[in-house]
């Protein structure tokens, strides 16, 4: 029996272990057997992340991320988690080797997936003029040619971010109408850097070793052309990975996990959540590593309520109304 697991091996999982072990919890960290480091594996330089004012590769933070967990004595298993039962003081992990887990406590931490074009030049040049964060890439643009695909308020919003860097932005939409809000609509058109491309859709993305332009198809008449550019950006949406806990967790409209206030507790006791995975609009790394953060400190103060019981049955009430009294102060 274990005191924590934690599900996932992005900021926030590898924050909440690298907290967890300092508090000698002994964490469990499973990595998952193909998507080791989150979504900043796939990118190329992270120049936002405070404490590397030269930047640093994607990949090599979250090797630093792991090798500071490990160094506390995290315990890392790279494999996937294929059932999960949340129910009563035991949390129960089955592994796709077949292996079982137990523990007291569990930090999920999943995070979110960026939804995909579907092309196969997105696995090439991801990272190389393709990106689905304009926060994190858009530094990279300046007096640049770029598009953004998409047609609600994210896609607007990463536009019009975008004219900050690039001399050119054209947002390409499938429809001759887009979703976003009027608002977001009015900012984005007001905006004398961005141009429209409507009723079409992009069917491939050109480019060896960088993103060089795009072909669009006229979703009308099925016409296609050729559109030069030096980026392309994706803002179709994300979806965070909470198929594991449908129907054990409390999800929110957004189809977040539910979590109480400030905090990283979820509606099952002994269970937080942390990331993306809560966080339907900042997604950055360095929030995820802040709320990795509160999970490992929520889920110490969570076992160390089970430790002063003298029963589980005690235990497991005794934790749930102190988790009530913090959310009551804030």
């Amino acid at each position: 029996m274990r005191d924590i697991i934690i599900i996932g091996s992005g900021p926030a999982g590898f924050t909440a272990a690298i907290y967890a072990a300092r508090a000698e919890l002994k964490p469990l960290l499973i990595a998952s057997s193909v998507e080791i480091g989150g979504e900043l594996m796939n990118t190329t330089e992270v120049e936002n992340f405070p404490g590397f004012p030269e930047g640093i590769m994607g990949p090599d933070l979250m090797t630093k991320m792991q090798e500071q967990a490990e160094r506390f004595g995290t315990e890392v298993v790279y494999d996937d988690v294929v059932e999960l039962d949340v129910d009563g003081p035991v949390k129960r992990i089955k592994l796709g080797n077949g292996e079982t887990h137990e523990a007291r406590s569990l930090v999920y931490a999943t995070g979110s997936a960026y939804r995909k074009l579907g092309l196969p030049e997105e696995e090439i040049l991801s990272g190389h003029g393709l990106s689905w964060c304009a926060t994190c890439d858009g530094f990279f643009f300046r007096q640049k040619t770029i598009a953004v695909v998409g047609g609600g308020d994210s896609a607007m919003e990463e536009a019009t971010f975008l004219t900050r860097f690039a001399d050119k932005v054209y947002v390409i939409h499938r429809r001759d109408s887009l979703r976003a809000s009027k608002i977001m609509q009015q900012r984005a058109r007001d905006n004398e850097k961005i141009e429209f491309v409507f009723n079409a859709e992009v069917t491939q993305i050109h480019g060896d070793t960088a993103v060089s332009g795009v072909t669009l198809r006229d979703t009308v008449t099925g016409e296609l052309r050729a559109l030069d550019l030096d980026g392309l950006f994706v803002a179709i949406g994300n979806d965070p990975r909470t198929h594991l806990v449908h129907g054990k967790l409390e999800l929110t409209p957004e189809g977040t996990i539910w979590v109480d206030g400030r905090s990283s507790r979820t509606s099952v006791a002994g269970v937080f959540a942390a990331g993306d995975v809560i966080d339907p609009h900042y997604r950055q790394a360095v929030t995820a590593a802040g709320s990795g953060t509160v999970a490992a400190l929520d889920a110490e103060h969570y076992l160390a309520a089970l430790d002063d019981s003298a029963t589980p049955e005690e235990a497991e009430v005794e934790a749930e109304a102190i988790e009530r009294l913090a959310a009551v102060n804030g």
